[in-house]
């Protein structure tokens, strides 16, 4: 009789392809957001998590520190292609690039947090059920 595969053993995606797919995914939802409503809103911060809680998900065990470090990377890396195209997205329309960014992932903190630790914990508890 087979073992059946659980949830938190299901990932086999090479931790490229999440990067990948994490960037993608979220450029998307801040375009989405920032012609919808004109700057990026609680769409956004719900997209980001669940997609954290998804990269976790997808991502092979031989690469969970590449997803582990990844949610901080991306809203930094997108805030600061905001910053620098549309501060008004995340800050004051006459904030420096720098103050946008800082703006921005104040604004968007408890996002970030919230989707690091699910991605954290997810990460976690797959590797307690890899390990038994």
């Amino acid at each position: 009789m087979t073992h059946a595969r659980t949830l938190w053993e299901e990932g086999r995606e090479p931790g490229r392809q999440v990067v990948a797919l994490g960037v993608a995914v979220t450029l998307s939802v801040v375009v989405l957001d920032v012609l919808l409503v004109g700057r990026v809103s609680l769409f956004f911060d719900l997209c980001f998590v669940a997609l954290c809680f998804g990269l976790a998900l997808a991502v092979r065990p031989s690469d969970f520190f590449v997803v582990g470090v990844l949610p901080p990377l991306i809203m930094l890396g997108v805030f600061v292609l905001l910053a620098l195209t549309e501060p008004g997205s995340i800050a004051d329309p006459d904030d420096s690039p720098v103050q946008a960014v800082v703006t921005g992932l104040s604004h968007h903190s408890a996002a970030l947090v919230a989707g690091y630790v699910l991605c954290l914990g997810t990460l976690a508890v797959r590797q307690r059920v890899a390990r038994s």
